[in-house]
């Protein structure tokens, strides 16, 4: 259950912080007064797209928070998939902060993901918007809410694997299926491509060993050089010279003399000596990268073009050695399943057809248990418009056959009538304002499940009803209330006498700019609002005395329901 909300810098709300109770809540307020923004901001932190644009004038960010609790076990287990925690006393807060260049979101004070949010959101809420209404006058959106009646999510999942395994094969055969020029064709570019790649033998690594050799290559002289130099002071090759494997030589001998007299010595001329082994071993090392060092230019040349080649072989094939090896891989394959194609499609063809057949079988259970949940669904649906002031409406739903796709075998569409005699027809050419309004109210109540602990939120799911069903719309959304919470934006005297939790939105303008400021009201409080919104500023004492014997008419009716 939401517990409650915070805003702030948000369009017309500079703070406000909202505190909700289970039941029926109503807001109700002027025109323009920032209904759509509350919606907005509840919408912000299931993950829904929020626009930059309403951050509030002058400032640099705008948060909202909201707070639900209690956690229901299923929510738990799905935070704990998406790598969240409830907090200690059993809540989730689900906060998000919105900059003029990024956004920040937080689940319980770690940083997380809009799509988190999202997965947490269609847990937590059920949001009715305007929009809604409008959706359902298209038939795209008909066969999910045969689906989601029928509850076919199970069978849907099986038959869509089925359909991907079929489109697989089929992409797989139609990628065979080519022409004999055609396939001549791509057999030379293949040999040409194959040929190309074998014949420069790439080996994986070898690109870096060879600009090591070539960087060692330029810079053989300097190399040289200092060998030489370092061989040089080690052991000179002239005569007169004294390196300083004969410096340690002499040096050993004195400490050895020394150390006849003085057997503390005797230790460091045993060092010295090491020492004097490890520099002749420095030595032969020396003589040994000198005689390595003797390259020709023509050996730098073969380098050089050997580089040029595999450069060549990566910018025609992949971007790396390695990538010109996988594509030679993939070549190789498709040449030999093109030379062998025949046998290859007679076998894709097979499997083609099975998995084909196997789509059709479920696409019929899929189809039979479909046509089943649309009888039950018109007839609960039907059910729902008598009580709300539509006694003669009758909803059908027309199936039609189509080519197997991704959903399905079935073309579905919602048909409408709403008085007797009337043939139902496609919803678009049958139905009003309000009674798209009411149906909508329907299906939602319908397909709410029974103890479904979502919140509900409808945003003005009264618009273009009045008087006696306006009444009986307050009637049914006070009943949804019954042991969930119910959240409702509304214009309507009728539907707000209803509430358990009646909420005001009221903006307050300024020399320097407008807020919106969001209070609970006490019983006089209601009466005063349903007064203004049935007869506006005039609140006359008959505008009030109706106001309250509105409430009192629909606390009576709550009374004999929970009786």
């Amino acid at each position: 259950m939401l517990r409650s909300l915070y805003i702030e810098n948000l369009a017309v709300f500079s703070q406000a912080e909202i505190e909700f109770t289970p039941g029926f809540n109503v807001f109700t307020g002027e025109t323009g007064a920032g209904k759509t923004i509350l919606i907005g901001a509840i919408g912000a932190v299931l993950g829904q797209r929020v626009s930059k644009e309403l951050i509030r004038a002058g400032e640099s960010r705008a948060q909202v928070s909201a707070v639900f609790s209690p956690i229901s076990p299923e929510l738990e287990l799905l935070l704990g998939e998406l790598g969240f925690e409830p907090s200690e006393d059993g809540t989730l807060i689900i906060s998000r902060v919105i900059r003029t260049d990024s956004a920040d979101c937080r689940v319980n004070g770690r940083p997380a993901t809009v799509a988190a949010l999202r997965m947490l959101g269609s847990r937590l809420i059920d949001l009715h918007g305007q929009r809604d209404n409008q959706k359902l006058l298209s038939a795209d959106y008909h066969l999910s809410l045969i689906d989601q009646y029928g509850g076919c999510k199970q069978l849907l999942q099986e038959y869509g694997e089925a359909w991907k395994r079929f489109c697989e094969l089929r992409k797989q055969l139609g990628a065979l299926q080519m022409d004999e020029g055609e396939k001549a064709r791509r057999i030379d570019l293949l040999n040409y491509q194959i040929d190309e790649i074998s014949h420069a033998d790439p080996r994986a690594g070898e690109e870096e060993e060879l600009e090591a050799q070539r960087t060692l290559m330029r810079g053989a002289g300097k190399v040289v050089e200092a060998l030489s130099a370092a061989r040089e002071l080690l052991n000179p090759e002239t005569e007169e010279g004294f390196g300083l494997e004969d410096q340690m030589t002499a040096l050993i001998e004195e400490l050895e003399t020394a150390g006849r007299y003085l057997p503390d010595l005797q230790p460091s001329a045993a060092r010295m000596q090491e020492f004097s082994y490890e520099l002749a071993d420095l030595g032969r090392d020396l003589s040994g990268y000198l005689e390595s060092m003797d390259f020709s230019p023509q050996q730098l040349e073969e380098v050089e073009e050997r580089l040029s080649l595999l450069h060549t072989l990566k910018l025609k094939y992949g971007g790396s050695v390695e990538e010109a090896l996988a594509f030679l891989a993939r070549a190789q394959e498709e040449l030999q399943n093109i030379q062998f194609s025949e046998e290859r499609i007679s076998r894709l063809e097979s499997e083609e057809e099975r998995a084909r057949k196997q789509a059709q079988k479920l696409a019929g259970a899929l189809s039979k248990r479909r046509k089943q949940a649309a009888a039950a669904f018109t007839k609960a649906v039907e059910s729902q418009l008598r009580f709300l002031d539509m006694p003669g409406a009758r909803l059908a739903v027309s199936f039609g056959p189509k080519d197997l796709g991704p959903d399905g075998a079935d073309a579905v569409q919602l048909l409408f009538c709403a008085n007797p005699g009337d043939e139902p027809r496609p919803l678009q050419k049958a139905a009003s304002g309000g009674e798209i309004s009411r149906l909508m109210l329907s299906i939602k109540n319908v397909l709410s499940a029974e103890g479904d602990d979502l919140t509900a939120i409808f945003d003005e799911v009264d618009t273009g009803v009045s008087g006696r069903a306006a009444d009986r719309i307050g009637r049914k959304l006070a009943s949804a209330a019954k042991g969930r919470q119910v959240l409702c934006v509304t214009h309507l005297a009728q539907v707000a006498a209803y509430a358990d939790c009646h909420l005001f939105i009221e903006k307050k303008l300024t020399k320097e700019h407008a807020s919106t400021a969001i209070r609970p009201l006490d019983s006089e409080g209601r009466a005063g609002e349903l007064a203004r919104i049935v007869s506006g500023d005039a609140r006359t004492a008959a505008a009030l005395e109706n106001a309250r014997e509105m409430i009192a008419r629909a606390d009576e009716v709550k009374r004999q329901k929970d009786e």
